[in-house]
Parts: C-alpha cells; sequence; structure tokens
C-alpha cells in the first residue's frame, strides 16, 4: 500500500504566525505500546502527556498533524465553564457528580494556562478574561442567573452594566455581560504544537500522515491499522471531535459537525485597538446564532462564529464578520480583513462533552460545544486517570452510553438553515 500523504494545513491566520510544528514523522512499521491515541488535536494530546509523565508508553496517531482540526483553527477563545449553567449541570447530575464537573470544568482555564506556563509554550497566552455578552433584553434576566450561580459558588465573576461594557469593548451594542477572570485567548494552533512537542519530550510517539483505518481486538489487546503498519496496544482513547470518521461504529453519528468560521484583519494602531477593546478580554455573545471577537496581541482584530456549512478559504465567505465588525465599531471601516478561514467543532445532543467506554479498555472523548480549548485540555489527566485506572477510577465526567442522534443525515442542511435564520435576527436586532 502507497503512504498516506497528509493533507497541507489549511490556511489561516495561525498557520501563518504560530511557531513551527515539531517534527511528527508517520507510523513506519508495527509497534507494541500500553495505549494508542487516535486524533492529535488538544484531547489526544492532553491525554498523552498526562500519561507519558505518569511512565505510561503512549502512541498517537493523527491523520494529518496536530492541530491540523477544530484545536489548531478555533477562535482561540478559553472559556470557562460548560454550554450549561452551574445549577442545570446540578440538576442533571446530581449534587455530588454536578459539583464535581463545575469545579472542574469552570477551572478548565486555570489548567490550561497554567500547562503553558509550565511547558513555556509560546502561544500569545494571554489570561484577560471571558465576556459573556447580552445586546437582547431577553437575555439580560440570562446573564443576571449566571452571575448569581457563580458568584454564588465564589467564582471571579463580575456583572457589568451598560456603561461598563462600552468602556470595555468600545461599542453600545450591549446591555450587560458576564466577566469571568479566568478566562482569555491563545493562538490555538501554536497551542496545540507546544503540547505536542510537550508530550514528544516526556516519551510519546506521534505520528502524523497516519490515519487509524480499522480498529480490532484479540484476547486483551487491540490492534489499529494504518496505512504504514499496525498499533498493538492494551488501551484505546479516540478524540476526534468534529472530524470524526466511521472508524468506530456509531460515533461519527453520535454528534453534530458544525462549521465555525473567523475573519481576521490586519493589525490596526495602537490608538485604534486601545478604542475599540481596551480591556482585552474574549467576548462572545448571547444571540441566535454565536459570535465571538478578541483582538490578538498583534492588534489583529478577529471575529468569528457560525459559518456556512462547508470549508472557508478566504475573507469572501465571511462578509458577515467583517459588516458585524464595522457595526459594532464604525472607525475600522478602512481597516483590511487579511485572512478567512472555518472548521468543523462537535455539538451533542444535550450540549455537554461526551465520555463513552463502548468496549473494554477503549475510552472515547468528543463534543465541546465551542468550549473546546479549555475543555478538551481538561480533559487529558480525567482520560489518563480513567485509563490508568479502569472502571473503577471515578472521574469529574460523566461516562455515558453511545447514542446516535436521529435523523442524522438532515442535520447539516438544518444547521445551514438555522445560522442564516439566526445571522438575520441578530443582525436586525436593536
Amino acid at each position: 500500500m502507497p503512504p498516506y500523504v497528509r493533507a497541507e494545513l489549511p490556511p489561516s491566520l495561525y498557520a501563518d504566525t504560530a511557531r513551527p510544528a515539531p517534527q511528527t514523522p508517520p507510523l513506519a512499521g508495527d509497534r507494541r505500546a500500553s495505549v494508542c491515541i487516535i486524533g492529535a488535536g488538544f484531547t489526544g494530546l492532553s491525554a498523552a502527556l498526562y500519561l507519558t509523565e505518569q511512565g505510561t508508553e503512549v502512541v498517537v496517531l493523527e491523520q494529518h498533524e496536530p492541530g491540523w482540526g477544530a484545536s489548531g483553527r478555533n477562535g482561540g477563545q478559553v472559556n470557562p465553564g460548560l454550554k450549561h449553567d452551574p445549577d442545570t449541570v446540578e440538576k442533571d447530575f446530581g449534587p455530588d457528580l454536578g459539583r464535581r464537573m463545575i469545579e472542574m470544568s469552570w477551572n478548565a482555564t486555570e489548567f490550561v494556562f497554567d500547562l503553558i506556563a509550565r511547558h513555556q509554550i509560546q502561544c500569545e497566552a494571554s489570561q484577560s478574561g471571558t465576556m459573556r455578552a447580552a445586546f437582547q433584553r431577553n437575555n439580560v434576566a440570562d446573564i443576571g442567573a449566571a452571575f448569581a450561580q457563580g458568584a454564588r459558588r465564589g467564582m471571579p465573576v463580575e456583572l457589568l452594566g451598560r456603561e461598563a461594557m462600552r468602556a470595555k469593548t468600545g461599542t453600545d451594542r450591549y446591555l450587560c455581560a458576564l466577566l469571568d477572570n479566568r478566562g482569555g485567548h491563545v493562538n490555538p494552533l501554536g497551542y496545540a504544537r507546544g503540547m505536542a512537542q510537550a508530550a514528544i519530550q516526556a516519551g510519546a510517539a506521534v505520528h502524523g500522515g497516519t490515519p487509524a483505518t480499522k480498529v480490532w481486538r484479540d484476547g486483551t489487546v487491540w490492534h489499529v491499522a494504518t496505512p504504514s503498519g499496525t498499533v498493538t496496544a492494551d488501551r484505546l482513547i479516540i478524540g476526534t471531535n468534529g472530524y470524526t470518521d466511521d472508524l468506530w461504529p456509531k460515533l461519527r453519528r453520535s454528534v453534530v459537525p458544525v462549521f465555525s468560521g473567523i475573519a481576521a484583519s490586519e493589525p490596526v494602531p495602537d490608538a485604534m485597538a486601545q478604542a475599540i477593546m481596551p480591556h482585552r478580554a474574549s467576548v462572545y455573545e448571547l444571540g441566535s446564532v454565536t459570535t465571538y471577537y478578541r483582538i490578538d496581541r498583534a492588534n489583529r482584530v478577529l471575529m468569528g462564529g457560525r459559518c456556512p456549512q462547508t470549508d472557508v478559504a478566504g475573507v469572501d465567505g465571511l462578509q458577515f464578520f467583517i459588516r458585524y465588525a464595522r457595526r459594532l465599531w464604525p472607525q475600522i471601516a478602512q481597516v483590511k480583513w487579511t485572512h478567512g478561514w472555518s472548521g468543523q467543532l462537535a455539538v451533542t445532543w444535550d450540549h455537554y462533552p461526551h465520555i463513552h467506554e463502548p468496549a473494554p479498555g477503549v475510552l472515547v472523548c468528543l463534543g465541546y460545544n465551542g468550549r473546546g480549548v479549555a475543555m478538551s485540555t481538561a480533559m487529558g489527566p480525567q482520560l489518563a486517570k480513567r485509563t490508568l485506572g479502569g472502571t473503577a477510577a471515578e472521574i469529574d465526567m460523566p461516562i455515558t452510553g453511545l447514542r446516535e442522534i436521529p435523523f442524522h443525515g438532515l442535520w447539516k442542511s438544518a444547521v445551514a438553515a438555522r445560522v442564516l435564520y439566526g445571522r438575520i435576527r441578530d443582525y436586525l436586532h436593536v
């Protein structure tokens, strides 16, 4: 069989500015390991790092290169928490597991920035906070409730009114916001590459250009076939998220892959950056369709959110974001937009991350619903603990059965229609 040719990294601002990729040669021949990880995004790399730091022999298989998927193409926001607010989490999972889920997920951002500092990862990391902003009156109560729930649990959160939001974002668009000072942002491709380098230095073997084509069990061990060899391992971890295929039965149909796009501007002058985003926090809006933005270290405006449900290369397919940025800040009307790209994230039916154990010695983790940078990183030691300790090892997220989403084949068209409808509603709202 001819060797697999990995796809080139899709064009993006991150591809142009991130630290160089580490060497991740394809697998050559057959090898044995304690754990084989499929997917070198944040989930797989974090699990590999924490397993190898405990002396476990790990092989990571990646179809293209570390960070090729959504891990290296997302908005770069390091957001605390889950999609649902804390009270809902405790209601859904009970006071014990629910409390542990809250503690883990709302502190996942601290975990990210601590990891970056510990391994000296060069990824433009900035722990400048995350603002969850409302521009519609029917969302004001939601922001207030989220603040009250966080404050009651001692979280470092602030409730910002209209004047405070105008001062922090340079626009009068917002009625209020929840500021969580644990959040921030990174260059996500640089972060993924740095984590891959850290895992390799700790002893993991990371093989790019090596798709897993078949998985089967023989007695107590697992075999993973690739175009250039086979890995035999005692345990498997699958972390393929929005690019999940049919390698494991029914897994692809348990999540909905949703495209998120980002447009990036040229660097703006310091005075302009100070006027439009003096606080430098990341912002994501409550609206019919998610929109998020930030300013990076070079004063580029990055504006993103749900987009056409296809791969985007260039700004032509993301003009909505540019028009919206100019609506927020008319003074940037003449600023040029230099990059546009998209990638697939995974959405679950209940908007919680899903961890499955579909067979003995197999763990699957995917579906971060737009909270992937922090949550997928924090899942690394959780997966490592469960992998090494087996089913008796209690972790801070639920283990659930693998459930297919009904009418999965219709979801792409439904998402596209919903995004268009939501964009129109949000844009026309005043």
